[in-house]
């Protein structure tokens, strides 16, 4: 489950983004390898269209999986209609997608499939670059709401009502500054906090072995009480895991109505 040399575990090895079967497609200069990540991409939305596929029956008298699936779509579209209004209904299928790509995302990440030799879960929500990327699409749909509803009047988002006429300019590059920091903490927000409780995990794991290995004695002061706090953050990260994708749509759904109601 971890990369173990000379009974030292490397909490970082698991972040390390590897070409399959150890190959590297090189084509015109440009590495078009297909990687780990891109394979856990792939399980990602082919599990969310299973679970999709599952629960869109339409059965009068709905099952678990339709109610399941009814249920998260009723949770996306109340929290867009809460924060944005009747015009939230519009954005339910992008962050509805963007929500339930993260949750699943990061609840794959945390099955036991390292037990399964050759099978190593990757978690690709620990990468800057993939919550970089969605919090660069939600960004970019804010802009273009935004301008293609109010045009250059949407400039007036970064001068709130009553501000002092000599104060404009120095509000407006204040908040003109803390609107485009929005992407990166957005994104950064997530990859902190996947990749902290992953960290986390790894070394508990590290001591869960080294004290079996150092025998019976370390096992009962170190593997014991490190097995049973690894299942309590293991449990707190699924929480936490569910909030991170939470807290993305949220925060989305709040910058769209910014863009929306300029408020």
């Amino acid at each position: 489950m971890a990369a173990e040399q000379g009974g030292k575990i490397d909490p970082m090895h698991q972040f390390l983004i590897e070409p399959l079967f150890g190959r590297h497609w090189i084509v015109n200069g440009y590495d078009l390898s297909f990687t780990n990540s891109a394979l856990w991409m792939v399980i990602t939305v082919a599990s969310l269209a299973v679970f999709m596929l599952g629960g869109m029956k339409r059965e009068l008298v709905p099952g678990r999986w339709q109610a399941a699936v009814e249920g998260f779509t009723g949770f996306v579209q109340g929290m867009l209609t809460s924060n944005i209004g009747p015009e939230g209904k519009r954005f339910v299928p992008y962050v509805f997608s963007l929500f339930m790509f993260i949750l699943f995302a990061n609840v794959l990440g945390l099955l036991p499939f390292g037990v399964v030799p050759g099978w190593h879960p990757f978690t690709i929500t620990s990468h800057l670059t993939v919550t970089g990327v969605l919090a660069i699409i939600s960004f970019s749909i804010v802009l273009i709401v935004g301008f293609g509803r109010h045009g250059f009047h949407f400039f007036s988002l970064f001068v709130p009502h009553g501000t002092p006429v000599l104060m404009i300019p120095l509000i407006f590059v204040v908040e003109l500054l803390s609107f485009l920091v929005r992407p990166f903490s957005l994104g950064l927000r997530l990859f902190v906090a996947m990749t902290a409780g992953h960290i986390l995990l790894k070394v508990l794991a590290g001591f869960v072995i080294n004290g079996i290995n150092l025998g019976v004695g370390y096992a009962a002061i170190i593997t014991l009480p490190s097995f049973v706090l690894m299942i309590g953050i293991t449990l707190l990260e699924l929480l936490v895991a569910a909030i991170q994708a939470y807290v993305f749509a949220l925060l989305t759904s709040v910058y769209l109505n910014d863009a929306v109601n300029l408020h």
